[in-house]
Formats: structure tokens, C-alpha cells, sequence
């Protein structure tokens, strides 16, 4: 480590330690010398010992700064890794952070245009609208067409703080399979890596600009949803500017109650939201959490959602779609070996599963939730219960699942948040049931079909010269079958008479042997024997060549 990260890795051990995470070391020989060396090395109290252990651990990252609240975030998604009580409280991590400078945020901007601000932009507000822990975004107007406008900049001098504190990460992470009697399950690299990636993709806003102009086409003069609009002539990697839109956060029930929404369609329609965008479109906005998600103040009766920050996205292919869907049916149906079967069919748990055994895991584990309501079933919960049955039959980590996971929860808990008689299931099933039937019945066949219609209208004037050449090869590969058959045929017979020769010149060897052997001196027949013997073996290993 270089006297930086040496520093840096200071800091970090005395906000954890003033904060009592020291108590996470488990107490098992392998960890003795870090407990010794806490009470030899480092004398720092903790100062918040009347507090719990998840609130702590909440309040250190917060006191780390953007990086490691922002891992705390992906953190809290991860409920198969950790108890509720840190994982809700993980959860609690706000976005807001404090500000930097504005007048930093200025030259930011001038220094991505070229030009002075004022060349682009009118009524610039150098006090931040908002902050997060990796950019914050500055409201403006655009001086070409007059329109509103929200400038997004990404913190300065961000990145060396980020590699810094990720090779801590790293380091730390491979400490603890080694610390940790369950470290190896947690995989800690592993989610570092997944952490380090969805951070870099969040740095690059010329990313999040296409995200965000993806989701909007795809939603376009939808009631459901509504994407601000980007100009991607001003955005770059660190510099993202879009349209600004005004609405009321969805976390405030009160504001939307007093403007008259419809609550029940408003939650509904974010499942339809969520399940339009994972099966219609293979492309989901992955961290709908309620600070990135508005209700317009338009058509209460008829309410839009109006999603931003759209720097993190997920996607599935054609088969996890498939296998997801069928999987929500097949539980909510009961079918629980199909779905174990499924899960070995997707390749999601190794070939060699017992699906007997996975099928009564499954039942053990799911069946108690049908004691409830369904409105009261999570789906979250759904999949968080699958999965970890899944893991103790060495099912492997599916990052793509993992965030829809999340989204899920997102989603599932904004929606029970609007209307808390919103039954998921009996909004969602409908969807699943369609999307099925329309991935497998004449629709489906039509529509390929149709997508493959160019390439064969481009492929069908050539359709008679490859007909021919195809002919042509298959002649030409038929007669080269028939030679290597007939020196297969021939290499045999060449092979049996050298395995005849090798048996004749050992007999003769073994004869001629036993003849000299005897004593029998005034006779050559034994060398004439032996002699023959060699000349049979020299034959026979000529018709192996």
C-alpha cells in the first residue's frame, strides 16, 4: 500500500471502530490477531454504544462519504446476505449528501462546453437543486429554445477517491472468507465486483443519457409512464442535461391524497410499469427507489409516473424471461416441481440436481406463505425465498436476477406504500398468463416470421445457386467419406496382418528359445527359428507404416 491508502485505510478503521463495528469480528482463533491488535493498536471508544447495530452501521458509511454510502445502497438490496435489522436500516441511506460548491459546478460545465455558461444556458441557479453521492444537478434554462432544464455534474475529483477506496474493498473482501465461518457463501468479491461495476456505470452520464432516451421511446404517449427528455448535444461523461420536470415525490401519500389521485390505479399501474418494461422490453429501470420516482400533477384520476436518474438498468434474455415467468405461475399455481424443474432447465442449479429433493425444499420453505391473503404475499419475498432455497442446492449467483430482485422490492414496497390492499399477484398474473401465450402461440410464430421475413426476401434470388453448390459440396463430400472409407478398410487389413506377423515372430522367438535352452548344440534349427521370429516382427511393423 502506498502512504495514501495507508491514510486513507486509517480514516476508515477509526470511523468503524468509534462507531463499534468491531463487534462484527467474529470471535473464533483465526481472528485473534486483529482482536489483539484492536486492543493494543487502536484505543478509539465506541462512542454510540447505546445505539443498535444496523443504525451504526448506517451512520459510519454515511460518515465515509459517496462511495461508501453508495455501497451501502447496493448493500441494502442484498436481504439474502443479511438479517432485516441491517438491512433496513442500510436501506435508510438517503440520497441527499451535502453539496459541493457551486461556483465548482459552473467551471465544471464551462470547461465541458468550452464556453462560457452563459452562451448556453440562462437563469443558471449556482445553488444545487439537489446532491447525491455522486453528482448533483443545477436547474437552468436553455437560451435556443427557452426551456427548463436540470444540469447534472458529476462530483469533481471523484475518481481518484473511488479507486482508492475500492481497492480497500477489495482487499477487505478477500480478508473475509478467511475471517468469516460463513465468508466463503457471502462471496464478498464478488459482490464488491458488482458493486465496482454499477458504480462506474453511474459515473458515465453519457450512459445514463441513453438509458433515460431508451426508456422514453419505449414509453412513448404512455399514461403510465413519463422519461424527461435529454439534449444529448450538451451531455458528456460527466455532464448530463434534460428536461425538468415538476411532480410530487410518490413517498408523499399526503400531497398526493390532497390532490385527489387515484391510489389503487397509481399502484397498480407501477406493477404494470415494472412488468411491461422486464417482458416487453427486456430493459428495466433498476433503482426505482422513491427518491427516482414523481407522480405528475396532471390527470389525478388518471395518474403518470415520471421516472428519472435512470443511470443503473437491467435486462433479461428470451430465456430468463420465459423461465421467470413460468416460475411466478407454477408457484402461485402450487407447482412446486415445476418449479424445481424449471430451475434445472434454465441452468440456474446444476444439471445433476435431485428434483425430488429440491421440490420438497421448495414446498418446505413456500407453502407456509399461502397461509396469507394474497394480496398479503410479497413478491420480493417470492423470489428472495426461491433463491435462497436454490443457493443451498449450489445454485449459482445470477447478477441479472439480483437486480430485477431489487426492482421488485422497489416496486412491490412503493406500490403497498400507495394502497396497502394492492394484491400484486392478481395485477401481475394477467400480464405473466398473456406474456406466455403470446411467446408461444400462432402470434409468436407470425412474428418471427415477420422478423425473419428481409433476410429471407434478401437470401431467396440466391436460393437456386445455393441449392446447387449444396448438391455440389455433398457430392464432393460423399467422395471423400468414400476414400477415408476405403483407407480405413485397407489400414484394417494392413493392422490385422501386422498383429498375425507380431504373433508368428513371437512363437517362433519363444520356440527357438526353448529349443536353445535345451542344449541342443549340434543343431542350427533354434537360431533359424529365432532369425525367422525377428524377420516376422520387422515384417509386421513395416504394415503398421
Amino acid at each position: 500500500m502506498i502512504f495514501g491508502e495507508i491514510g486513507r485505510l486509517y480514516y476508515i478503521v477509526r470511523v468503524l471502530l468509534s462507531y463499534g463495528l468491531d463487534e462484527l469480528i467474529p470471535k473464533v482463533r483465526l481472528t485473534l490477531p486483529l482482536r489483539l491488535g484492536r486492543k493494543l493498536l487502536f484505543w478509539i471508544p465506541n462512542e454510540h454504544a447505546q445505539q443498535p447495530l444496523g443504525e451504526r452501521l448506517r451512520l459510519a458509511l454515511e460518515e465515509l462519504g459517496p462511495v461508501w454510502i453508495k455501497f451501502g445502497q447496493m448493500l441494502s438490496t442484498r436481504r439474502d446476505l443479511f438479517p432485516p435489522v441491517v438491512a433496513d436500516q442500510l436501506a435508510m441511506l438517503q440520497d441527499r449528501v451535502k453539496p459541493f460548491d457551486g461556483a465548482l459546478a459552473r467551471q465544471h460545465i464551462e470547461r465541458a462546453m468550452g464556453k462560457p455558461l452563459e452562451s448556453w444556458f440562462d437563469d443558471f441557479d449556482q445553488q444545487a437543486l439537489a446532491s447525491a453521492s455522486i453528482a448533483q444537478v443545477h436547474t437552468a434554462r436553455l437560451k435556443e429554445n427557452g426551456k427548463e432544464v436540470v444540469i447534472k455534474v458529476i462530483r469533481p475529483d471523484i475518481m481518484p477517491m473511488i479507486k482508492a477506496d475500492m481497492r480497500l474493498m477489495y482487499r477487505l473482501a478477500s480478508w473475509l472468507p478467511r475471517l468469516l465461518p460463513d465468508g466463503r457463501r457471502l462471496r464478498p468479491v464478488e459482490v464488491v465486483l458488482e458493486y465496482e461495476k454499477t458504480l462506474l456505470d453511474e459515473l458515465n452520464l453519457l450512459r445514463e443519457a441513453a438509458n433515460s432516451i431508451q426508456l422514453r421511446r419505449n414509453f412513448e404517449n404512455s399514461p403510465m409512464l413519463y422519461i424527461p427528455e435529454v439534449y444529448p448535444d450538451y451531455c458528456s461523461e460527466t455532464m448530463m442535461v434534460m428536461e425538468r420536470i415538476y411532480g410530487v415525490p410518490v413517498s408523499d401519500v399526503a400531497a398526493l391524497e390532497k390532490q385527489g389521485t387515484n391510489l389503487k390505479l397509481l399502484a397498480e399501474r407501477g406493477v404494470q410499469v415494472f412488468f411491461t418494461q422486464v417482458f416487453r422490453d427486456s430493459f428495466f429501470h433498476a433503482d426505482m427507489h422513491p427518491g427516482n420516482i414523481f407522480v405528475s400533477f396532471e390527470h389525478p384520476e388518471n395518474p403518470q409516473y415520471i421516472g428519472i436518474d435512470c443511470g443503473i438498468v437491467g435486462s433479461l434474455n428470451k430465456e430468463d424471461k420465459r423461465y421467470l415467468a413460468e416460475n411466478f405461475i407454477a408457484f402461485f399455481n402450487r407447482d412446486y416441481r415445476k418449479v424445481a424443474e424449471l430451475h434445472v432447465d434454465s441452468g440456474w442449479v446444476p444439471p445433476d440436481t435431485n428434483v425430488e429433493d429440491f421440490e420438497f425444499a421448495i414446498r418446505t420453505v413456500c407453502e407456509p406463505i399461502f397461509e396469507k391473503p394474497l394480496a398479503d404475499i410479497s413478491f420480493g419475498h417470492v423470489l428472495l425465498n426461491l433463491f435462497n432455497t436454490a443457493r443451498r442446492f449450489n445454485m449459482e449467483v445470477q447478477p441479472q436476477l439480483v437486480l430485477l430482485q431489487k426492482t421488485l422490492l422497489y416496486v412491490e414496497g412503493v406500490g403497498r406504500q400507495l394502497y396497502p390492499q394492492l394484491d400484486l399477484w392478481k395485477t401481475a398474473k394477467p400480464f405473466l398468463e398473456n406474456w406466455i401465450k403470446d411467446q408461444v402461440g400462432i402470434p409468436a410464430i407470425m412474428r418471427a416470421l415477420k422478423e425473419k421475413a428481409p433476410f429471407w426476401a434478401e437470401k431467396l434470388p440466391e436460393l437456386p445457386e445455393l441449392i446447387y453448390e449444396g448438391f455440389k459440396h455433398h457430392k464432393s463430400l460423399q467422395k471423400s467419406v468414400d476414400k477415408l472409407a476405403v483407407e480405413f478398410k485397407q489400414q484394417r487389413v494392413k493392422q490385422g496382418q501386422a498383429r498375425f506377423l507380431f504373433g508368428i515372430g513371437a512363437t517362433l522367438l519363444l520356440c527357438g528359445t526353448f529349443l536353445l535352452s535345451q542344449g541342443n548344440e549340434m543343431s542350427s534349427f533354434p537360431a533359424w527359428l529365432m532369425a525367422a521370429g525377428i524377420v516376422s516382427w520387422i515384417v509386421g511393423w513395416k504394415r503398421t507404416e
